[in-house]
């Protein structure tokens, strides 16, 4: 039930900003985004202690993310975890649908970048398009998600982030709320408490600029109770404000 959230402005000073809720089953050990591949120098994220994979990660320019399709959650025996995706998807790998369980993915920067929709045996990959859209379990943009109908409108009226002053603070009390359309039950809102030893596990903030390095906030928690930390990432052009708003 992970969800990203993006916002897209070819021309802007600000072009990338995505917010991504990481949900798992909270025994699954992970650690903190790191350079934790030796094999793959510049690339920075958090990884799962049992695949060694990761959900998220960047490159310095770009920002990658996969997501469960749904009734998927777990390894599937005979296929790859689905945590290479990030990385294979930074290092313009080409990515075979059938050697995986169902996911969705999507790998971004300041020029823009595509979502890649795999299961039932089909692959659909798409641009990103402008302005605000929300990756989840069910797809880009997707009715059949009720976190998607209830949330995205919400997040296409509020105000933008700012990241240069470090001002989320519209799009995190978003991400924060647990509300839902009548009958999605607990995990139909943006954060999900702990529900029968699953929940949202981490939150990360993320903006490229149209010049500079991009910026990465992570809080190992829910918005709006764990503090968030910038992440180093590869390359480096200037500081960023620690706190957000």
């Amino acid at each position: 039930m992970c969800t990203v959230v993006m916002l897209h402005r070819p021309g802007h000073a600000w072009p990338l900003v995505l917010a991504a809720l990481r949900d798992e089953m909270i025994a699954r050990a992970w650690d903190p985004p790191a350079a934790h591949w030796p094999d793959r120098p510049g690339v920075v994220g958090g990884r799962d202690r049992l695949a060694g994979g990761t959900w998220m990660a960047s490159d310095g320019q770009r920002v990658a993310c996969v997501l469960n399709r749904p009734g998927t959650l777990g390894s599937r025996p005979g296929l790859r975890s689905r945590g290479v995706l990030p990385l294979a998807a930074l290092a313009g790998e080409a990515i075979e649908g059938i050697a995986f369980a169902a996911f969705n993915l999507v790998c971004a920067g300041r020029a823009g970048g595509w979502v890649l929709e795999s299961g039932g045996g089909r692959m659909v990959r798409r641009a990103l398009p402008e302005g605000v859209s929300m990756l989840t379990a069910h797809g880009l943009d997707s009715g059949d998600s009720p976190r998607a109908r209830f949330h995205l409108p919400r997040f296409r009226a509020a105000p933008a982030p700012d990241p240069a002053t470090g001002d989320w603070s519209a799009w995190l009390a978003l991400l924060a709320s647990t509300e839902a359309e009548p009958g999605a039950g607990p995990r139909g809102g943006m954060t999900i408490p702990p529900d029968q030893g699953y929940g949202t596990v981490s939150t990360s903030l993320f903006a490229v600029p149209e010049r500079g390095r991009p910026v990465w906030l992570f809080a190992a928690g829910s918005p709006g109770i764990a503090p968030f930390r910038p992440v180093a990432l590869a390359s480096a052009a200037r500081s960023w404000p620690d706190q957000v708003a």
